[in-house]
């Protein structure tokens, strides 16, 4: 029989981490991260990283070890996860994946392409560029540069047109060229895909409880922290949302209100944008939500059972 992986993904406080809590429990199981903010260890209050109670209940892998001042990328995880999915089957542990970047879960069920590595220096001058002159008008270079990327990328994806970009510019080569090429390593895997379907208001009355106790955990604390590094804008950990927001409170730019309300309303579009590329990207994954827990926990172990 082949080896059991299981993906666990969702839009962000849809639950997972308390689901695969639960799922890992039942299976004898161990989580790994699959979450590109929650690998910051200076981040744990905004990245809603699992509680020191949460971490002690089952094994969880690849949380809280990497450096905001280090550039980290989606084949530097995949790397590390290959590394721990190992341990986990070499101790009996069905290795339960959950997170929500859509990319992570690309490269474990697709693989990664082998594109050449483009020094900081030349991705740095594309960010800034995106910057100078704004989303709508990089995109529509982008499909100058690259027309393989119509209809594949969202207009208002950011990092994903500037990737495509950096990659066609630099190595000549669409980067659609280059995923035409790769390979899941996890092809002998028998790989269960699971969805957090959460309703939408239900969603968003969760975003709203959790920015509140995020501010009740002291927040503005970690970002005063993080903003003492001083570390390059171009790197990812400035991405993470209330850093910015925060940032602005501590300037005297807005309130501590305003500044919830910004969070609250930045999250609620990523939630967003993270159901709409589960859309295009995940439309075969087993898509489950339920108010009760224990159904919920039930349904998901009858699919993986």
């Amino acid at each position: 029989m082949s080896k059991k992986i299981i993906l666990i993904a969702g839009p962000t406080a849809s639950g997972k981490s308390k689901i695969a809590i639960e799922i890992a429990k039942k299976i004898k199981g161990e989580i790994i991260n699959a979450d590109s903010m929650q690998v910051y260890k200076e981040f744990s209050i905004l990245t809603s990283r699992p509680s020191t109670i949460d971490l002690k209940k089952t094994k969880h892998r690849l949380y809280g070890f990497q450096s905001v001042k280090e550039h980290f990328s989606t084949g530097a995880w995949l790397e590390l996860v290959k590394k721990q999915i190992n341990k986990c089957l070499k101790n009996k542990k069905i290795p339960i994946l959950v997170g929500g970047t859509g990319l992570y879960f690309e490269a474990i069920i697709k693989g990664m392409s082998k594109i050449p590595n483009i020094d900081s220096e030349k991705r740095d001058k594309i960010r800034d560029l995106q910057k100078k002159i704004g989303q709508r008008k990089f995109y529509e270079k982008l499909l100058d540069l690259d027309p393989f990327v119509k209809n594949k990328i969202e207009p208002l994806d950011t990092q994903r047109s500037i990737r495509a970009y950096e990659v066609k510019k630099f190595t000549k080569k669409s980067i659609f060229e280059w995923n035409k090429l790769t390979k899941s390593e996890f092809k002998k895997f028998q790989i269960f895909k699971i969805f957090i379907d959460i309703p939408r208001e239900t969603l968003l009355k969760k975003i709203s409880s959790r920015a509140e106790q995020m501010f009740k955990n002291n927040c503005i604390k970690e970002v005063k922290s993080f903003l003492k590094l001083n570390i390059k804008p171009s790197l990812s950990a400035h991405k993470i949302i209330g850093v910015k927001e925060i940032k602005d409170h501590l300037s005297g730019i807005s309130n501590i209100s305003q500044a919830k309300e910004l969070i609250n309303i930045k999250t609620r579009q990523y939630a967003k944008r993270q159901v709409t590329w589960a859309r295009g990207h995940m439309s075969d994954w087993d898509r489950h939500y339920s108010n009760s827990f224990s159904s919920l926990s039930k349904k998901i172990l009858k699919v993986i059972s």
